[in-house]
């Protein structure tokens, strides 16, 4: 590739403006003598469509702002291919996303020092969850009060929250205060990263203040082809901007935070990856590196949906006319139904006896409509969206050629797994039977999804592998490890194996993925990597204890 332009020296040159991305820039620019460069190949996310949390859907499939990835034919799914947005544009997909804050359960941190990620545990990883946050409704022992994410839970005006409540205690679930706190099992109220009843994006959080010091610079369009390596220290970077092919140096460290998709797509075009996999491309080869790309995981959920005897689902507020009122109210006051992403309560179950925590997420929602927005029920109705948490399914992400501009192939398998089945399975049936209790009485209507005719294995078999789709969460494509895992990609600081000066920080090194959506998270992991970057002192580590079910061995609740 000829490089047309010198474009300078920093210390540390990080690629991706994302979640990972715009923490770094802002806790690496705390030391003021050190210079970043932060290279974003979206744009501004200066859009009401990304500011206003009800608007999720809007930035969600629009182009601008998205990727637009889709994952290849799918066997397990009926050779479906599904939908896989990234977010384009400052913030990356935290610009983009549905807002729902869940750290995950304090056991999948537990798993992660198994996996071979020392120093990851759930008292190690905890006080930065809290140093991130500040909660509107104050911080405690497991919350923070202080950070710069802002986090806030819904009003719950909505009655069917209430109803949907209720009914986990009459089907013999528990009540949990606080899904983020001691105990994440049982039934509760969703925190959503909305700040002042605007989105709390990554790029609103931390890059917004950052980009006031003067040692760092953005550079927004920009595409970054390759990382430059001397021997085996990654020195810079190349990438396209403005038609032209311009490089930058880096002293001390190249940070990749292009997330799940586009960070094995990166390493690869560099020469870091699986052998085979780069000398058939004819991509010189800098490190043998096979789980580049592996170990790919999500979540996959449906929707359950009843239709609603009385009229106080969403559906009233989703006519043209209705939705301009609840945007001009949003641009005045920023509240109303404008201000929040409506997923206000949740739940986090065991599928069955034996299971040591919850492998089962459940986000309510007030209305009967696609999470993208692209298909909303002729009537009013309420949903859950549902699916397993501890999927067994890998997947991977491989190049289709040299050319960074081609997207890469990108396959889940999803529910190639024999297990991951069961589990859909159950919940259908646990489902159904909490919309079923005393709560719903007033409000149930019609089974919209999956359908009176969907109870046998088969029947709810060919249901899931028509109509499951994706969570949007993919990760754990460069996992964190230890040196001896043939799969690992990083060390517990984030330094690729093989190399100098190249670390990953984002979702893509979880060593597997967690309970709940991942935006908090990747937001942990790269607050805590920005100390060990910096060579810091981590922070002590928490002595709060956490929630096991006692029965859990015998009782599925």
């Amino acid at each position: 590739m000829t490089v047309q332009q010198q474009a300078g020296e920093f210390d540390y040159v990080i690629v991706g403006a994302g979640s990972a991305g715009c923490v770094l820039a802002d806790r690496l620019t705390e030391d003021e003598q050190s210079t970043v460069l932060l290279l974003e190949y979206g744009g501004s996310d200066r859009s009401i469509f990304i500011q206003m949390p009800s608007a999720l859907a809007i930035p969600m499939n629009t182009k601008r702002y998205n990727w637009g990835y889709h994952s290849e034919s799918e066997p397990g799914l009926g050779g479906r291919s599904l939908h896989t947005p990234r977010g384009k544009v400052l913030g990356g997909s935290s610009s983009i996303n549905g807002l729902v804050y869940i750290r995950g359960n304090a056991f999948d941190f537990e798993s992660w020092v198994e996996q071979g990620a020392a120093g990851w545990g759930y008292r190690d990883v905890l006080p930065y969850f809290k140093r991130a946050e500040h909660r509107a409704e104050g911080g405690d022992e497991y919350r923070g009060s202080a950070g710069p994410l802002g986090t806030r839970y819904g009003t719950l005006a909505n009655p069917l929250h209430q109803a949907w409540l209720d009914a986990a205690v009459q089907a013999g679930y528990a009540r949990t205060s606080d899904i983020n706190g001691f105990r994440q099992e049982g039934f509760g109220r969703m925190d959503m990263t909305v700040d002042g009843g605007v989105r709390a994006s990554a790029a609103n959080a931390y890059l917004r203040r950052a980009r006031e010091r003067r040692n760092l610079e953005v550079r927004t369009k920009a595409l970054v082809t390759c990382i430059d390596f001397e021997g085996q220290r990654a020195c810079g970077v190349q990438y396209l901007r403005a038609g032209s092919t311009q490089q930058v140096r880096a002293r001390r460290a190249v940070i990749v935070s292009t997330g799940p998709i586009n960070t094995p797509q990166l390493l690869k075009l560099s020469g870091v990856g699986p052998a085979a996999e780069l000398k058939a491309l004819g991509i010189p080869l800098v490190c043998d590196l096979p789980g580049v790309g592996e170990n790919l995981q999500d979540h996959l959920e449906f929707y359950f949906q009843q239709a609603c005897l009385e009229p106080v689902s969403l559906y009233s507020s989703m006519s043209p006319l209705a939705k301009l009122r609840i945007g001009m109210r949003w641009m005045l006051f920023k509240d109303g139904l404008g201000g929040t992403n409506h997923f206000e309560t949740c739940g986090f179950i065991r599928s069955n006896a034996g299971i040591q925590y919850p492998d089962i997420e459940y986000h309510f929602l007030p209305v009967a409509v696609t999470y993208d927005g692209s298909s909303l029920a002729s009537e009013h109705g309420f949903q859950a969206h549902v699916g397993p948490m501890h999927s067994k399914s890998r997947g991977w992400v491989r190049l289709r050629s040299s050319d960074p501009r081609e997207y890469p192939e990108i396959r889940f398998n999803y529910l190639s797994h024999p297990d991951d089945m069961v589990e859909m399975r159950q919940c259908v049936r646990l489902t159904r039977e909490l919309f079923a209790q005393p709560a719903f009485d007033r409000y149930r209507g019609r089974e919209m999804q999956p359908g009176p005719g969907v109870h046998s294995d088969a029947e709810i078999d060919a249901f899931v592998r028509a109509k499951v789709e994706s969570a949007y969460h993919p990760s754990c494509s460069c996992k964190m490890g230890s040196a001896a895992d043939p799969l690992a990609v990083v060390d517990n600081e984030a330094r690729v194996f093989g190399l100098e000066n190249l670390r990953v920080v984002d979702s893509s090194i979880m060593p597997s993925i967690t309970n709940g959506n991942l935006n908090a998270p990747t937001i942990m992991i790269a607050e805590k990597m920005s100390d060990h970057i910096r060579g810091k002192a981590p922070l002590p580590p928490s002595t709060a204890p956490f929630y096991e079910a006692s029965n859990w061995r015998t009782q599925q609740r």
